[in-house]
């Protein structure tokens, strides 16, 4: 009996440290911070500040962002995607009023998303994250609320690598499957 139980422990204590290892090749989980020295918006006005955290989940990563927008507005909407393409909604007030967001795993230090509103893209961006995993830069073009064209090169640090979340193996090792 107590084999046994010394036998589940070690199994189970492998298993949270492996998926905690895994967690950190994935240079987006974590939270990170707006580098706005660093950031440029061109049709857009900058954020006051802004931080966004990725936690991972098995097959998919929630992401959250939170902060005051330039006229002292909260910031604050999430998603929670697989990382497929398939649109997925947007909890809070999403950028540029956007409900709904897609976003493409192209490889492991860069992402694709598509924000909508109503159906009709708002935003564009390209997530590169750096291969020392310090820095996460976006590329956004789009239209804000008035028509208007957009550009935006964010900056983001790396405050932390916040895995406490992780509930399964992450997806970034595994195949995507349809």
């Amino acid at each position: 009996m107590k084999r046994i139980l010394a036998l589940t422990t070690v199994v189970i204590m492998s298993l949270a440290t492996s998926g905690v290892l895994l967690a950190q090749d994935n240079p987006f989980v974590g939270t990170w911070k707006l580098n706005l020295a660093k950031s440029k918006y061109n049709g857009a006005q900058a954020p006051k500040n802004e931080t966004r955290t990725v936690v991972a989940h098995g097959n998919s990563d929630t992401v959250t962002y939170e902060g005051i927008a330039a006229d002292g507005s909260s910031i604050s909407y999430s998603f929670t995607t697989n990382l497929d393409g398939k649109d997925v909604p947007i909890s809070g007030s999403g950028p540029f009023g956007a409900d709904t967001i897609s976003v493409t795993r192209v490889n492991a230090n860069t992402h694709l998303s598509m924000a909508k509103k109503a159906g009709k893209p708002v935003l564009t961006t390209r997530a590169v994250a750096s291969k020392d995993g310090k820095v996460t830069t976006n590329t956004a073009t789009g239209m804000n609320q008035q028509g208007q064209p957009v550009s935006i090169r964010s900056v983001w640090d790396k405050q932390s690598n916040d895995t406490a979340h992780l509930v399964d193996p992450p997806h970034w090792k595994q195949p995507n499957t349809p």
